[in-house]
């Protein structure tokens, strides 16, 4: 059987595979560009990617641009005449920027800039052009990204990011300089911009960020709505008397979902237009006639038009994963075609592009790549919930023979697990160990509506936990799992979830925790995001001490008898390394088997392709040692 498995997993390995990002349609709908990369398992580093224009009707490559070979392209975007592509060259190291123009004599450096610009967008009349500028930025913008080091006056100005505008060879500031701006979109008339941002710390006060709108000649901002939740993708609609917006209660900047909620432009209360919708619309994208949305219901994400009514019907659906620049899709200024890269757990990533209903493949690079695992949507019921997840069956198995299943839990909590090609990383290595993956998306994930969202307030690891665990004997019930070889993993709050599930059921036999989470009240104090925890929690760690320290897996620490790997960047701002040590600490006060790897120089994201496969030779090893793979 092991030399069965491991032909397997030989003849599952995958060379590379061709990534698309950051995906733009022309604004007539006849050219698509994105910044395309090779990745190669086992890299030594991050892949340098080119900006890619292409036909796309049929995806010939029409320009290829690629003017600083250690640079890093981003956020391409088209200018209305569809005659110049504008996107963003940066040095991570240096956290220097340049804007690049590229047209069909090639690519020209407009401007350099000290500090991070993101997001050009054009006027639309096409005489203007606006970016999102940080001036002399200490780290890159996020949450997820790697920290500076905590040392000097920690109350020192945090990075601002701003509106400016181009002028010559160089941006004028716009939008107010105390201000994190987040997302923008110019308005109709093309005088100013709608956006959403915050006050003081970007990082941090996402979760407290307002509608403004900023006036393109003066640069003042006027307050347009200030709801108590978060805000994603403002969008002035085309006739620029409103702006629509998803709101929602959400984790991380970016990761977005929840109702469609619409404000005058002259400012008041927003109205949500899709109240008790059983689904999270994830993007909006604008174009010059109307508004169309991405929503996820369930296991499926649809493409709607937004009209006076609300959203319509859906104009495409499908179980995959989607994903272009400003949304999910980008669409042609008429609103009849667009682009978007596709992918699902079977079908490796491409760019689709053409009409409304009738949009195809036109990149095929990865055509001949196969998945290690089939994928099933599993469906269950759990204290009035329904409840969906993913089922990922490794291949050649033998009849009669029973299997084990690591369980792996998604970050956020708000957020979803949906369906992408799986070609490397720890889950790829397990299921070419004879391992069964469930995915499940529980309360407080995305696609079965806000109040599913909203479920899990103030029970982290209560109901979500047992929503878990009843996918568990549903997934059992269908596939040749055996129950006492189970193990359950996941980073962020799957992290957290990993090191609460340890505490509180024996069921698993080994996890490992990615970031996570191990007491509440010190990560309070700890962590450079504190505010996310605020409507969640019901207040901070000082107004609702008992909830956070009642959810805290450290309290519970003498219950835990599961061998544990646990791994964390050390410069993680979101989740700090000092919470995977106190639990690493607990376990192995308890007698417990336990391994712990900090990982030099990451964030929360680990970025260093090396760092990342041995995360996924530790995680493989230490499954195989406890379950037997």
């Amino acid at each position: 059987m092991a030399v069965a498995l491991a032909a397997l997993a030989a003849a599952a390995a995958i060379s590379g595979v061709h990534q698309y990002e950051r995906v733009a349609l022309s604004p007539n709908g006849a050219f698509v560009a994105s910044v395309e990369s090779f990745e190669t398992p086992r890299r030594p580093e991050a892949p340098h990617g080119t900006v890619v224009v292409r036909r796309a009707s049929d995806g010939v490559v029409m320009a290829t641009y690629d003017p600083c070979a250690t640079c890093r392209y981003d956020d391409p975007a088209w200018s209305p005449d569809g005659k110049t592509l504008a996107f963003t060259s940066s040095d991570r190291k240096t956290h220097t920027s340049a804007l690049v123009f590229g047209d069909t004599s090639g690519a020209h450096t407009v401007l350099s800039f000290d500090g991070l610009i993101a997001k050009p967008r054009f006027s639309p009349d096409g005489k203007a052009l606006a970016v999102l500028a940080t001036a002399h930025a200490h780290k890159e913008a996020g949450a997820t990204s790697a920290g500076t080091r905590r040392v000097g006056d920690l109350d020192a100005a945090p990075d601002e990011r701003r509106i400016a505008v181009v002028e010559g060879q160089a941006l004028r500031m716009v939008s107010p300089g105390d201000r994190f701006v987040y997302e923008y979109d110019w308005t109709p008339d093309g005088k100013g911009f709608v956006a959403s941002d915050a006050p003081g710390d970007g990082d941090n006060n996402y979760w407290v960020a307002r509608l403004e709108a900023v006036d393109l000649a003066t640069g003042q901002a006027r307050l347009l709505a200030a709801p108590k939740l978060q805000v994603a993708n403002p969008r002035a609609a085309p006739d620029g008397k409103s702006v629509l917006f998803i709101g929602g209660l959400m984790s991380d900047f970016g990761s977005v979902g929840g109702d469609l909620y619409a404000v005058p432009i002259a400012g008041g209360e927003p109205q949500d237009l899709t109240p008790g919708f059983n689904g999270s619309f994830t993007s909006l994208m604008r174009t010059r006639t109307g508004v169309f949305a991405t929503v996820l219901v369930g296991d499926r994400q649809s493409l709607v038009e937004i009209g006076k009514a609300g959203p319509g019907k859906p104009l495409w659906t499908d179980a995959a994963s989607i994903g272009a620049g400003d949304g999910h899709f980008s669409m042609s200024a008429d609103g009849r075609e667009l682009a978007t890269s596709y992918q699902t757990f079977a079908l490796a990533p491409r760019i689709v592009a053409g009409p409304l209903g009738k949009a195809v493949p036109i990149t095929h690079d990865n055509d001949a790549l196969t998945a290690n695992a089939e994928a099933k949507s599993v469906t269950w019921t759990n204290e009035g919930h329904q409840i969906q997840g993913w089922l990922l069956t490794p291949k050649g198995l033998t009849a009669g023979k029973t299997y084990p299943m690591a369980v792996q839990v998604h970050g956020g909590p708000s957020a979803a697990v949906t369906p992408r090609f799986i070609w490397e990383g720890d889950v790829h290595a397990l299921l070419g160990h004879g391992y069964f993956i469930f995915l499940p998306n529980p309360r407080g994930s995305y696609g079965q509506g806000e109040a599913f969202t909203k479920a899990n307030i103030e029970d982290f690891g209560g109901g979500d936990l047992r929503d878990i665990l009843k996918g568990v004997d549903a997934v059992e019930k269908i596939a040749p799992v055996d129950d006492h070889r189970l193990a359950v993993m996941g980073g962020s709050y799957g992290g957290f979830m990993t090191m609460w599930t340890v505490t509180q059921t024996n069921r698993f036999r080994a996890g490992a925790a990615g970031a996570g989470i191990a007491d509440w009240v010190s990560y309070y104090g700890e962590n450079g995001i504190d505010q996310w925890m605020v409507p969640f929690f019901g207040g901070t760690a000082y107004d609702n001490p008992a909830v956070y320290d009642r959810l805290s897996p450290i309290r519970y620490i003498r219950q835990a008898k599961t061998p544990t790997f646990i791994y964390v960047g050390e410069l993680d701002v979101e989740c700090p390394a000092p919470q995977s040590i106190e639990m690493w600490h607990g376990l192995k006060a308890m007698g417990v088997p336990t391994s712990l790897m900090i990982y030099p120089g990451e964030g929360h994201h680990i970025a260093d392709p090396v760092h990342q496969a041995d995360i996924e030779d530790r995680v493989v090893a230490w499954f195989d040692k406890y379950l037997g793979s």
